[in-house]
């Protein structure tokens, strides 16, 4: 049952376009075609009777509780900065662009890593979330190449933030991971060296 008058009555702002008013025409509902507003405290609605005809109706503050919307219209619009929406669309295409290249770190890299890496890093490292074991191989079988190519993919998929590189050879290590992964404009390695000071060594002594 419906309460007293204006116990469902609506807004002037919730007439919008494809919406379903009642009360403009006694017994039916009108959808809306188009609103032109004068002002804050009157509007002209056009709307269109169950028939097809098309109709126009100044509307003021005082007849909102004579209407109530139904089925409310379209809530958006298109007059929105397509620059904006470039940008942002373009942010989750990349954000994504994993799901359309399983190997997105190896094409976005400036390295070629040997079938090997490859096969390492996503065929054994990137199934096993998390990670906990140890990678290890022979000198020169691209050890740091296929962390890198790891800590990139991650960070592609959005599984990694901050990595800490840490090692026998940090130097080498850090600054090859470092390299690699600046190709590809990703912050957040570090050598745990790094923004501190280090301690001058004393020279040794020629009869030690």
């Amino acid at each position: 049952m419906r309460g007293g008058p204006g116990a469902n009555m609506s807004k002037l702002e919730e007439l919008r376009i494809n919406a379903s008013v009642q009360g403009i025409l006694p017994n039916s509902l009108v959808s809306v075609v188009s609103v032109q507003w004068f002002g804050d405290e009157a509007l002209e609605l056009t709307y269109k009777d169950p028939a097809g005809k098309v109709a126009n109706e100044l509307l003021y503050r005082h007849d909102e509780p004579r209407i109530e919307v139904v089925a409310h219209g379209q809530p958006w619009s298109f007059d929105g900065d397509g620059h904006q929406f470039r940008l942002v669309s373009e942010a989750h295409r990349i954000r994504l662009a994993h799901l359309f290249d399983p190997a997105l770190a190896v094409h976005t890299s400036v390295v070629e890593p040997l079938p090997h890496q490859i096969a390492a890093v996503y065929e054994s490292m990137l199934p096993r979330q998390p990670l906990r074991f140890l990678l290890a191989d022979d000198p020169g079988a691209g050890k740091t190449i296929m962390a890198g190519l790891l800590i990139k993919e991650l960070i592609a998929r959005g599984d990694l933030q901050r990595c800490l590189v840490e090692g026998l050879a940090i130097a080498a290590v850090a600054s090859g991971a470092q390299s690699l992964i600046s190709t590809g404009r990703a912050k957040g390695v570090m050598r745990p060296d790094q923004g501190q000071s280090q301690k001058p060594r004393r020279k040794p002594r020629q009869n030690e």
